[in-house]
């Protein structure tokens, strides 16, 4: 970076808004990791600030990479030594709440947490919800369409923005802050930004869709026997709950045995002898007849053999600590070095995938620890495997005994953490040639110099 832009830099943000120091030890993906090579870091407040810092980086031809709670795992915040962050730690503002239509206005460095509790103070209900929704900022959550924990109920993140404001890699300001949820006039553009992972634009403000809080969560832990009973107990507890099953995720033996707390705990909420593992929570507004409906929808699966144990949540604490156990990502940092893989694939396809997938696992090294889990209900897996050593060789290896069984399956190599730097060369495994040229197109129109995470989702 020139002298001459980092003076302008100063002028423009004042000494709170340009960091130069400690920089290397700020955390850069969901592992804590501290690699961040940039030489300066801006802290913009406004949209306007992030405007003028892009004009000013447009006319050198200065990359930028931002960063909002740097939680994903695709090394999307990573940056080199000749780019510079602009991270979204001072755009933490929620504007408004507007109750009659339902909508919610922020800042884009606002985390995920604040918003669920902003919302619920307001007798309302945010929809996006995952793990790291402490730290995660809703501008991350947009830039790569996150999935989470609700998925199959309320959709992903593309179903919760109603309109956005994106600062463009010339500094144009693209304003479409839409507040209904229907409009229909033209090119609905928002969408090019969700999930580009900050590679078309920067995402500064947007409306969220909220809605009608439901009071009442029912929360169980069961476990089953055969992988083939779980899409079965899928469908039986959608039917069986009418409509108001909101989570059906999955633990493999292998993960539970790990992320229930191990000796921290005197007892796991089920045994860990259960190859299969599925925590259920269905919301409504009424908790005895919610409870009872829950109650027998259960009994009808253990009475099927769909399900071979369960353990239903008495309290609000017990039914945190059953989600706990499924956001206990942290539990996998013993095993270090490890990919945690983010796939999707059609249910019908999983069991016979997870086979082929652990078998050419296998083959590279016998010894290596997977654990596996996921948002089942909307076919997305997280598999976690050891790598051993972390030689480029066994990296690629590992990579490609993962990746390559999903083309034939037509799966996807990302189902909610996107591309970023490190799922890039396998693109082609789930994307068409065409669909691979027309995003370079409006990459390449949209920011002609590759200015913005350049590198990053495509080249």
């Amino acid at each position: 970076m020139s002298p001459d832009l980092l003076q302008q830099l100063y002028q423009l943000l004042g000494p709170k808004g340009v960091v130069t120091e400690g920089i290397e030890q700020r955390t850069t993906d969901g592992w804590g990791n501290n690699d961040c090579l940039a030489s300066v870091i801006l802290r913009p407040t406004t949209t306007q600030q992030v405007s003028d810092i892009m004009r000013l980086c447009s006319a050198e031809g200065q990359k930028v990479v931002t960063q909002g709670g740097c939680t994903n795992m695709t090394h999307a915040c990573d940056t080199s030594r000749d780019e510079l962050v602009i991270s979204m730690e001072r755009m933490t503002v929620i504007e408004s709440v507007d109750n009659s239509n339902r909508t919610m206005t922020v800042q884009s460095g606002v985390p995920l947490q604040h918003i669920q509790e902003r919302a619920e103070s307001e007798g309302l209900f945010f929809a996006l919800d995952l793990g790291a929704r402490g730290s995660a900022t809703i501008g991350g959550n947009i830039a790569t369409n996150a999935g989470g924990n609700q998925v199959i109920r309320y959709g992903m993140a593309r179903e919760q923005v109603l309109g956005l404001e994106v600062v463009l890699a010339d500094g144009r300001i693209l304003s479409s802050m839409n507040q209904m949820l229907k409009n229909n006039a033209g090119y609905d553009l928002k969408h090019l930004f969700i999930g580009s992972e900050g590679t078309l634009g920067i995402v500064t403000r947007a409306v969220l869709r909220l809605r009608s809080r439901l009071p009442v969560a029912t929360t169980a832990l069961v476990a089953t026997d055969q992988f083939s009973k779980m899409p079965r107990l899928l469908n039986h507890m959608e039917s069986a709950l009418g409509g108001k099953l909101g989570a059906f995720e999955t633990l493999w033996q292998s993960y539970y045995r790990i992320a229930y707390g191990g000796e921290q705990q005197t007892s796991p909420p089920l045994p860990v002898d259960y190859p299969f593992y599925i925590l259920l929570e269905s919301t409504g507004i009424d908790a005895q007849q919610d409870r009872e409906q829950f109650l027998a929808a259960l009994e009808t699966a253990m009475e099927q053999e769909l399900i071979c144990d369960a353990v239903l949540a008495e309290s609000q604490h017990q039914q945190q600590g059953l989600w706990a156990v499924r956001d206990n990502i942290p539990s996998l940092q013993p095993y270090q070095p490890i990919i945690l893989f983010d796939i999707s694939l059609p249910l019908s396809e999983m069991e016979n995938y997870l086979e082929e997938m652990e078998a050419n696992i296998r083959e590279i090294d016998s010894s290596l620890f997977i654990a596996t889990l996921g948002h089942l209900g909307d076919g997305n897996l997280h598999v976690a495997v050891q790598l051993g050593n972390d030689q480029p060789e066994r990296r690629k290896a590992v990579e490609l005994a993962v990746y390559g069984p999903l083309q034939q399956r037509g799966g996807s190599i990302s189902g909610e953490h996107g591309i970023g730097l490190e799922k890039k060369p396998y693109l082609h495994l789930c994307r068409s040639e065409v669909e691979i040229q027309l995003m370079e197109q409006l990459k390449k129109l949209l920011d002609p110099q590759c200015l913005l995470n350049c590198g990053k989702v495509i080249e």
